[in-house]
Parts: structure tokens; sequence; C-alpha cells
């Protein structure tokens, strides 16, 4: 009988891991919600689809899971979007299959568990505190650099952070949340940290029995925080090889994530090199791929694709060991926007280096390559005035992730 991987999804994403599971020979089953399906998924990839509610539980997950797993031998158990890896912890816990524990995870989802470990291996992070005692939080803020921003510790990207620029101002939100009186809102649900100006990078990481198998270093345009709350249009491009910027984060990275303890899969860090003082700083780290066509981005210019090789590792056993693959040293950049228009026309955008047209629906986006780190960054600057000048809608900033 064919080994079994269950791949849960609670967003529309992964079709290249899916693809590479089938490819070699093992039995996809998928689990999603019920207003998923109609979705484009890589049907041919899959030998199973399983549907929860669209508000499911990770219980219910658990369940659906645990009911197949009645039906078929289970072999691995992962969770493809950021909600969903802790998911597959719990189920795998439940099944007690191999893998990351729920409590590993964490980890990677709980901002204070990720500020915690990276002090204590000694890795930079901006001034912080869980807001529990109203004196420690008044010490805090009497002797920490305005602004600040107040984050939740579970949510992803920039949802549901507020810069403060006073005191006041974070007590007046400290109170707003503990007023909603529940505990997902909860003002120990949150992060009062200091606010630092400065370029965001992030590292994109394959890594296999503990070490770095290979990674991309990536620079935002302007940091996500203010894409998502001001709006305009989103760019990231790859870092010039061998500079001094991407040798100090990938040390950077290989040191957290050693802290970490973290073994097999694919991670998505970032970090803040702070105007005032030049240093880097750990914003947050994620394992799961990273958001935002960064996958693709990495294929076109290093030659891996993230999705695959994290399926890869995932399947990888003594008969099947994992296999690192060939890397290049090319660049590529994406710029991304929320469209005003429902499907956006770029044909009229000619320019070869354009290999990748973003096809989802409100949205225009556009991946250019070349060989030349130079010709990269003149496109994103060419086409994020373009685009914004042809396509770009605005839409305020969410409080937290959800539909």
């Amino acid at each position: 009988m064919k080994k079994h991987i269950v791949c849960i999804a609670s967003e529309q994403k992964g079709n290249e891991f899916l693809e590479e599971c089938q490819s070699a020979d093992w039995y996809v089953t998928l689990v999603t919600r019920k207003k998923l399906l109609d979705e484009p998924w890589a049907w041919t990839a899959l030998n199973d689809v399983r549907t929860v509610e669209n508000e499911a539980s990770m219980e219910d997950y658990v369940r659906a899971v645990t009911n197949i797993a009645g039906e078929r031998k289970i072999d691995r158990v992962v969770g493809l979007d950021e909600f969903d890896v802790t998911t597959a912890a719990r189920t795998r816990e439940h099944l007690q299959l191999g893998g990351m524990t729920f409590s590993h995870t964490i980890r990677f989802r709980d901002k204070l568990a990720m500020r915690n470990i990276a002090n204590a291996a000694g890795i930079p992070c901006p001034d912080f505190i869980c807001p529990l005692n109203p004196a420690a939080i008044n010490e805090f803020l009497e002797n920490v650099e305005m602004p600040v921003i107040v984050k939740p510790r579970h949510e992803v990207s920039a949802f549901g952070i507020r810069k403060c620029e006073d005191a006041g101002q974070v007590w007046d939100v400290l109170t707003d949340l503990d007023s909603r009186n529940n505990w997902r809102d909860h003002p120990s649900q949150f992060l009062i940290e200091r606010f630092i100006e400065g370029d965001v990078f992030h590292v994109d990481s394959v890594v296999s029995k503990g070490k770095v198998i290979c990674s991309g270093v990536s620079k935002y345009g302007r940091p996500p925080f203010s894409v998502t709350h001001y709006g305009g249009v989103f760019t990231t491009s790859i870092v010039e090889y061998g500079s001094k910027e991407r040798k100090d984060l990938e040390k950077l990275n290989a040191k957290l994530l050693k802290a970490f303890n973290y073994e097999n899969g694919v991670t998505h860090g970032e970090f803040i090199r702070s105007k005032a003082d030049g240093k880097f700083y750990l914003l947050e780290v994620a394992c799961r791929v990273g958001g935002a066509y960064i996958a693709n981005v990495l294929e076109h210019a290093c030659g891996f694709n993230l999705w695959r090789e994290w399926a890869k590792i995932s399947i990888a056993d003594g008969d099947h060991p994992y296999s690192p693959p060939k890397l290049r040293k090319d660049y590529a950049g994406i710029a991304l926007a929320l469209s005003k228009d429902e499907r956006p026309d770029t044909a009229h955008y000619t320019d070869e280096e354009i290999v990748y047209r973003i096809n989802k629906p409100k949205h225009v986006g556009l991946i250019f390559y070349s060989p030349k780190r130079e010709r990269v960054s003149e496109l994103l600057e060419i086409y994020s005035q373009r685009i914004a000048d042809d396509f770009l809608a605005i839409a305020p900033a969410k409080e937290r992730y959800d539909d």
C-alpha cells in the first residue's frame, strides 16, 4: 500500500507541495474548508479530499483526520498554512505520529515565546513586555523609547498592530481590548514593543536535520506594516549575493533556528535593520512558506521551490533520503497590490523580464527575473508606479486575520 500523507489547508495554497508528494507516489489526502472546494487546487495530485465546516475549530480538524485514519493508515500529517501548523501538530500528537509537537510549534506562533527564546540566544529583539501587571507596564513605558506598537502574539503579518505615540495611547488600546471581555482580545494576548524604523528583510530557509540547506535573503521595498496600514504596492527582491547584509542575516537566521531546535521543514524569518543603530532585530519567524508569492520569486532567482523542498523533506525516510537542490545566484523580485478590477489585464506590460503574472481576483502582480540585481530594482520601481496608476485599490487594515 502507498504511504499516506494528509495535508491540512484552511486557505488555498500549497499546490506544489501536493504535486511533489503525488509524484513521489504517495497517497495524498487534502482536508480543507467546504467553501474552498471551488478553488484551483492541483486536483490531479489528490487521491482524496475531505472537508470541514468553514468555521471549523482545531478539534474539528483533528476529528476529521482521525476519521480518515480509521479508513486508511496515515504516515504523515502536515499543515500548509500558518494556522494549520499547530492544528497538524495537535493531530499528530493525537494519532501518535512523528513530527513537531504542539508545544514546539507554538514558539513559531507566539511572539512572546519567539522573543524569549531569541533573547536567551543573544539574538537582538525590540524592547518588549507582555501587558500583565500595570506597575510593570508603566515602568516599561517610562523607560522605552517612543513610539511603541501593541501587537497580537498570535496573528500573522501586520494584522492587529496599533502604533502608539505615548503611554496614554497605549493605555487606551489596552483598556479597549480589556473591555471586549473575550479571551482572544485579552491584553495578555498582546505585546507592547518598541517601534523600530528601518528596512525589513526576510530569510526563507529549507532546513534538514537541523541544518539550513539553502535560503533566500530578500528585502521588502516598504515594511509590510506600512503597506498593510497605509496602502500601496508591495515589493520584495533578492539581496545582493556576497554582501555584508546577506552574510549577517544568514548567520543570524542559522543561529535563530538552532535556538528554536528546528529540525526539518521550511521557515520564513523577518528582521529589521534599525535606521538608528544599523543593527538587525528579529521581528518574527514562522515554520511555513512565506506568503506574497515569495516561493515563486525564489524559484526564479535561486532555482529551488520552498513548497517542493518542504514536501521532499516531509516524506523523506531511510529508503528515500532528502537530496538538496542545485542552486543559482540570479535575481528576482515581485510587485504586488490590490486591484480595483476583478480581473486586471496586464497584457500591456511587456518587458521581457516579466516571468510570472499573478492570477488571483482583485490582485495585480508581476515577478521579474534578471541575472542583474540593478535591472530587477529598476523594474520594481517602474512597475510600482505603473501598477499604482493603472490598478491600485486600498482596503482598510484588518484588526485580525479572518475572512
